[in-house]
């Protein structure tokens, strides 16, 4: 599993190559898979593959243009069941990117929620693009695709022992 996430790498570029819904379902039911506080599964997932409605997803924020050109764009989104839905959806989300990783795709988180469309937050806008209820939240777009950029695995120097503590604040921990 460590492999996995050494190997995550955030991926904007795509082939021009389709992913198959077997596999989507696969990214899905990893979701599904993923923890949930009080077990509400706030959760729920709009699949994009239509090339137009990507390119208007791709203009939700400065930084969701990899929407456009990803064959596949899973917005995770959920009811409002508990004040947890943001970690819920968050969690969601990266299972998604690690199954991914594990499938041979690229995947790349799309921040919505906080981030502005214009003068209206992006998540009013992307719940406009797609009909989502007023009572449903947007925390993010994952972009999927074959990756046509290729990445080294994380390295060791991202592992940094400096910022973990034993017992309280500032005794390190392993010194």
């Amino acid at each position: 599993m460590l492999e996995i996430m050494r190997k995550r790498r955030t991926i904007r570029i795509y082939q021009d190559k389709d992913v198959s819904d077997s596999l989507i379902q696969e990214l899905l039911k990893a979701a599904f898979f993923s923890p949930s506080s009080k077990n509400l599964r706030p959760w729920h997932f709009i699949i994009v593959k239509d090339s137009e409605m990507r390119r208007k997803l791709s203009e939700a924020t400065p930084w969701s243009r990899p929407a456009e050109r990803a064959p596949v764009v899973i917005i995770v989104l959920a009811e409002e069941l508990s004040e947890k839905w943001i970690e819920d959806c968050a969690i969601a989300a990266e299972h998604i990117q690690l199954a991914a990783t594990e499938l041979g795709l690229g995947a790349c988180w799309l921040q919505i929620r906080g981030n502005m469309h214009g003068d209206e937050p992006a998540e009013d806008y992307v719940k406009r693009l797609l009909n989502i209820p007023d009572n449903f939240r947007v925390e993010c777009m994952v972009s999927v695709g074959y990756p046509a950029e290729e990445k080294e695995p994380h390295s060791e120097s991202k592992v940094r022992w400096d910022r973990v503590y034993a017992e309280k604040f500032g005794v390190r921990w392993k010194e």
